[in-house]
């Protein structure tokens, strides 16, 4: 697994939380994010910032990116918010289908877009995402192990 894509709608939020969660665990790996209607050049929003930073990741670098074909088609593994946001990218891009999932699919869970909500709304997203990625790293491991 040596490039990840993790997707939301305006790569602000989610997806730049999801990535930082991602490159952290997996630091030889090529992790980016973008948007399937991104607000391109946006900074993350300051809030997924300061959570990210209670966790010792620095994403105030971010800068939002509208998902391209490239994109999915670079990417080993993509991670959507949503089976709708997943379904769009398969139309999209079917040459990518088979390696777009939820990034919640195994805890069975959607990532809700905290865009313009609470700081506790940011938080049940943020853990929603720790969730799910923990268990992608675990397949992800089980991956290298098995190919090693």
């Amino acid at each position: 697994m040596n490039s990840i894509l993790v997707v939301c709608e305006g790569n602000i939020c989610r997806s730049p939380m999801g990535q930082g969660l991602l490159q952290r665990a997996l630091p030889r790996a090529r992790v980016v994010s973008g948007g399937l209607g991104a607000l391109v050049g946006s900074p993350a929003d300051e809030t997924a910032v300061r959570l990210m930073a209670e966790r010792g990741i620095d994403i105030s670098g971010h800068r939002a990116l509208q998902v391209s074909r490239d994109m999915c088609l670079r990417a080993d593994l993509v991670l959507t918010m949503d089976n709708d946001q997943r379904r769009r990218l398969e139309e999209s891009y079917p040459q990518a289908c088979g390696r777009i999932f939820r990034v919640g699919e195994f805890i069975k869970q959607d990532v809700p877009d905290p865009y313009r909500q609470s700081e506790s709304v940011f938080r049940i997203s943020l853990a929603l995402l720790e969730a799910g990625v923990r268990e992608w790293l675990k397949r992800i491991e089980q991956l290298a192990r098995a190919s090693a």
